[in-house]
């Protein structure tokens, strides 16, 4: 039988592992997830969020581990998306008291859109609260972070922060606090997801973080992955820092080739951003899938992308790639067009206008390589982009 798991004495994770989602939302989860509840026992009983619907039974077994579900007063449901509202019927078919706590108005009429309008709901905004007894729940709304109904669950008495999207990670694991599992893991799988879900929201992330300054967090307990136990205060600096859209000195060289001619201008252009000591991630997206390039391309100041010409326009691998960058919108970077071609130079002509879409600036025209490489072309390439690159850095400071 499914057991729950004690935050704090009257608190406890009630949620399900789901250890073969390998695909989320076009990005991969090669470790799986958790959809996590919390489960909160005072004078009045509250469940906050709940899991994905085929899930249901694992956490109706872990909250019956604690209570009977019929005497749930509350549910908190911090945002609508069926991944975490999923089994709000299963739950209200055993808990018949219980009022569905929601934002107002978005979280209100999402759950009516998802689950029927005649939900017992109780909508809040953000200074509303909420007592159980000995502890309070403070409700904070924090629209687009990353649906329109996505709200914060506060409990200043345990000082845990229930962030449901904010602060999560794709990991499925036995463990459930990030000190019992490898920290570099759990701090790689929170900067994936940013990138492929939260990087586009980044401006609201940044509001909801100031309305967050203040409180005396001691715990983040997000809806995916781990619970940030030791290190709530590193979650909350690395939020800080992604959601700056800050580049570093690094770059992303993504690309696809048919014969090798835009390998080789991949190549180049790696080699010429090493050499200028900008680090280099470098993915041919035969071998690489774009949510992994994505996680580079947040903080990455140059991103280069090539393609042939393939039917007249770029490779479809490198189109949805595109795609999916224009969708996410780390806007402001430097972007390099390049690729090869045969009678027409549509390829990398295409991925210059696809960059530009998506709001990087192209300081140089796109390199264009006819049929296959040569050592003179190859060289021009090298020289344009050292050249570029030494351009755009900084002067170092005295004493640097």
């Amino acid at each position: 039988m499914a057991k729950a798991v004690e935050l704090t004495p009257g608190v406890y994770w009630v949620g399900a592992i789901d250890w073969n989602e390998r695909n989320f939302h076009g990005y991969t989860t090669e470790r799986g997830t958790t959809y996590n509840a919390y489960l909160v026992v005072d004078e009045k009983i509250a469940l906050i969020d709940t899991c994905k619907a085929p899930f249901s039974e694992q956490m109706m077994e872990r909250i019956a581990s604690i209570i009977d579900p019929s005497t749930i007063d509350y549910l908190i449901a911090n945002h609508g998306e069926p991944d975490h509202s999923g089994s709000l019927p299963a739950v209200l078919a055993r808990a018949p008291k219980a009022q569905v706590v929601c934002s107002s108005p978005q979280g209100a009429s999402i759950l009516k859109a998802l689950y029927g309008d005649e939900l017992p709901l109780y909508p809040v905004k953000s200074g509303d609260t909420l007592s159980l007894g000995a502890r309070t729940l403070c409700f904070t709304t924090t629209p687009m972070v990353h649906w329109p109904d996505n709200m914060v669950t506060w409990c200043p008495e345990e000082r845990i922060l229930f962030s449901n999207d904010a602060f999560g990670q794709h990991l499925a694991t036995s463990k459930r606090f990030d000190d019992e599992v490898d920290l570099a893991e759990v701090i790689d799988q929170a900067k994936k997801y940013y990138a492929n879900i939260v990087m586009c929201y980044s401006a609201q992330v940044r509001k909801a973080l100031s309305g967050l300054r203040g409180l005396d967090i001691a715990m983040i307990a997000p809806a995916h992955g781990v619970i940030w136990r030791s290190n709530a205060a590193l979650a909350l600096e690395l939020y800080t820092e992604w959601s700056s859209l800050e580049p570093r000195n690094n770059a992303v060289v993504v690309f696809d080739s048919m014969w090798h001619t835009t390998e080789a201008m991949a190549e180049t252009i790696a080699e010429a951003l090493a050499e200028c000591d900008v680090a280099v991630d470098y993915y041919d997206l035969k071998h690489n899938h774009i949510s992994d390039v994505m996680t580079s391309i947040l903080q990455a100041r140059y991103v280069a992308v090539g393609s042939p010409t393939l039917n007249m326009t770029m490779m479809p691998t490198v189109a949805e790639f595109l795609c999916y960058l224009k969708g996410l919108a780390p806007k402001g970077r430097t972007g390099i067009a390049f690729g090869s071609y045969g009678w027409a130079p549509a390829g990398p002509n295409d991925v210059a206008t696809s960059l530009e879409s998506a709001g990087f600036n192209l300081p140089l025209e796109p390199f264009r390589r006819q049929w296959t490489e040569d050592a003179a072309g190859l060289e021009a390439i090298h020289d344009a982009v050292v050249a570029l690159v030494r351009d755009e850095l900084p002067e170092p400071s005295d004493g640097e």
